[in-house]
């Protein structure tokens, strides 16, 4: 009794390499945490960084835009969103008024918006509703090559092609059918011409038509299966099951194709340049020739100097400010939209 057992000595060296390899062990693991919350640390100021880059970007553009519209801002002050009147060469100071533009910008977008989101909703539809699966691919990807067309060629067409034939057949038409009809016969009034605000909304709601097609092709994609055939099971047609199903489930990512779609139009430049005829007077009529912001800017921007040159980047500034708002407005409805269905 009392006589202490001892341990051999390779026992000892076993628990001492053990010890000796945990303790090892711990330090890497140390060392590997360390480096993957370095990695974790960087790549999260790098994306910081470029969020903030953005930030950066986009409040130099605005302060720029201040800074070279200011000349215009203090000589005309909010009289140059009231007059209509464009004349740069005016003594002893230049007559400049972006009602004009600002016009011409809003209603061609607006007739563009018209035309394409029916014929785009419609295209996508078909697509995803009637049409036959071997045609699918093909229409779609021949929907997505319209995005992919230069805008100088949609405005080389619309000179070329679609103005002429606007100007000697279908202006033409629509004024003599409307002629006596109150309200149409004043928008749709001659005389026909080539270059007008009718051409460039047509050119914009063809080039705008893919994004409307394909992000709505998209959306409705997203519908569930079980829904679409739970309705057809209970005996709706096609329509019904589009309108009380399809457009419901889908609003708020068919709005947000709108929306962007609406902002392509806003400042799309070279294809509208091309066949708007750039007149800053307001008519009445879509028939007549008018002016955008971004091709009043494009076409005298080169020749441009002083005051006349910062009225022009006034021009940008409220284009900029315009696809803003719209921007914003569409985003607060989407909001909304998506609170109303509980997201």
């Amino acid at each position: 009794m009392g006589r202490a057992t001892a341990l051999p000595s390779s026992f000892g060296g076993c628990v001492s390499d053990i010890t000796s390899h945990q303790i090892q062990s711990q330090s890497e693991r140390a060392a590997a945490l360390a480096s993957f919350k370095l990695a974790d640390s960087l790549f999260a100021w790098l994306t910081r960084l470029a969020a903030l880059c953005v930030l950066a970007l986009l409040g130099a553009i605005i302060i720029s835009l201040i800074i070279g519209a200011w000349p215009a801002i203090k000589t005309y002050g909010f009289d140059f969103l009231t007059t209509q009147r464009w004349a740069p060469n005016a003594k002893p100071v230049p007559i400049l008024g972006g009602l004009g533009p600002l016009y011409g910008t809003l209603v061609s977008s607006i007739i563009a918006l018209l035309i394409a989101v029916p014929v785009g909703l419609g295209i996508a539809i078909f697509l995803t509703e009637l049409c036959p699966q071997v045609l699918r691919r093909s229409v779609g990807i021949a929907i997505e090559l319209l995005a992919g067309i230069p805008s100088i060629i949609y405005g080389m067409w619309g000179f070329f092609v679609l103005g002429p034939i606007l100007a000697d057949t279908i202006e033409p038409a629509i004024a003599d059918f409307v002629e006596d009809i109150p309200i149409l016969g004043t928008i749709f009034a001659g005389p026909a011409s080539n270059l007008s605000l009718f051409n460039a909304s047509l050119v914009l709601a063809i080039m705008i038509l893919p994004f409307i097609t394909a992000i709505s092709r998209d959306v409705f994609n997203t519908v569930p299966t079980v829904l679409k055939e739970a309705a057809y099971g209970l005996g709706c047609t096609t329509w019904e099951v589009v309108r009380r199903v399809v457009i419901p489930y889908t609003r708020v990512g068919v709005i947000g194709a709108i929306m962007l779609a609406l902002g392509r139009a806003l400042g799309e430049t070279m294809a509208v340049t091309f066949v708007i005829g750039n007149s800053f007077r307001i008519s009445s009529s879509v028939f007549a020739p008018g002016t955008t912001i971004s091709a009043a800017i494009a076409s005298e921007f080169a020749e441009a100097r002083d005051l006349h040159q910062s009225a022009l980047i006034l021009l940008g500034l409220l284009l900029f400010v315009l696809t803003f708002f719209v921007l914003s407005g569409a985003r607060l409805m989407l909001r909304h939209l998506a609170r109303q269905q509980g997201v």
